[in-house]
């Protein structure tokens, strides 16, 4: 089979796309022909070293993918050959095929598309559990969503709005806040300016309900805009570590921190059916939309990350082998 792979930590150049055995499946794991594969930064992480990485290069990179059941383990119960299944955690995704444990195997309903179901299983997911488990949104809820025009920023967005609540997003740029707004963002403000002054502005001095915070180095900005025992949501870095947070000013305020991490919610296999299934259903009856993905085949790996690594991009990757 032919797969995307790397020997050495580096840029995207170190990346080759060649051809390798394919894998061998044990009696709890069913072997997948991929149809679509989604990429994300903690890609662009491993490949460069920043990441833990088991085993000896080759390193295959992936974890989230979509496609059809080829062989089945002789343990396995409930999966069939031709079977549509997808995945959020399981490696070396980054290849014509992949041997995906039962446990993780989530089966893809025929009315969601490969590109779509390996475009939201881990955003889709993360936006599930930060709007149902971190803190769970209820109506005339106001809450200020970090990086609103990304692949999670933009299904919070819009679930936030499913479940009553109101959003203001944040952004980087003029293209990015439209983005957002489409998506269902009430108001938008970008990085550049005064936000934390808009934001109180908007919310007549009050500040927001909770925040979604994915930045990181934004984290004591986030506390300043959010109201007397409101919540911010600490589920990301993208843009630095965050400071140490003072536990007097949390008590001072009566607000709330607290982490978010999909891994310590995915813990079984009933709760991944259920959870995708609930997201499925919201993108079946339409209260759910996603941005069309920007699509590269698996031999064009080095292109899909450098358009990833210069953040243009506004919506999900996915390869195509």
């Amino acid at each position: 089979m032919k797969a995307l792979v790397f020997h050495t930590f580096g840029g995207p150049e170190v990346l080759e796309y060649v051809e390798i055995a394919k894998p061998v499946i044990g009696p709890n794991e069913v072997l997948v022909r991929m149809k679509a594969i989604g990429l994300n930064f903690a890609d662009i992480y491993r490949r460069k070293g920043n990441y833990h990485l088991a085993g000896e290069p080759p390193y295959i990179l992936g974890y989230e993918g979509a496609g059809i059941v080829e062989e089945i383990g002789t343990s396995v119960q409930g999966i069939h050959v031709g079977d549509r299944i997808a995945f959020a955690d399981v490696p070396y995704a980054n290849a014509e095929l992949v041997a995906v444990p039962f446990e993780k195997a989530i089966p893809v309903p025929e009315t969601i598309s490969f590109n779509e179901a390996a475009s939201v299983m881990l955003q889709g997911l993360t936006a599930h559990y930060l709007t149902r488990d971190s803190y769970a949104v209820k109506k005339n809820d106001v809450v200020l969503v970090h990086a609103a025009a990304g692949g999670v920023g933009q299904l919070l967005v819009q679930m936030v709005n499913m479940l009553g609540g109101k959003v203001i997003g944040l952004t980087s740029s003029a293209e990015k806040a439209a983005v957002a707004k489409e998506a269902g963002a009430t108001e938008v403000f970008l990085y550049k300016e005064d936000w934390k002054k808009a934001v109180l502005e908007a919310t007549r001095g009050r500040g927001v309900d909770v925040v979604y915070e994915s930045v990181g180095a934004t984290l004591q900005d986030s506390f300043e805009v959010t109201r007397i025992g409101g919540t911010v949501v600490f589920y990301g870095m993208a843009g630095g570590d965050p400071e140490p947070v003072d536990p007097r000013m949390l008590m001072d305020t009566s607000k709330t921190l607290t982490g978010g991490d999909l891994w310590n919610v995915l813990t079984s296999r009933e709760e991944r059916v259920e959870r995708s299934n609930e997201l499925f259903g919201w993108m079946q009856e339409g209260k759910v939309r996603l941005a069309e993905p920007t699509t590269f085949a698996l031999h064009d790996g080095q292109d899909a990350h450098r358009y990833l690594e210069s953040r243009k991009s506004t919506g999900k990757i996915v390869l195509i082998p």
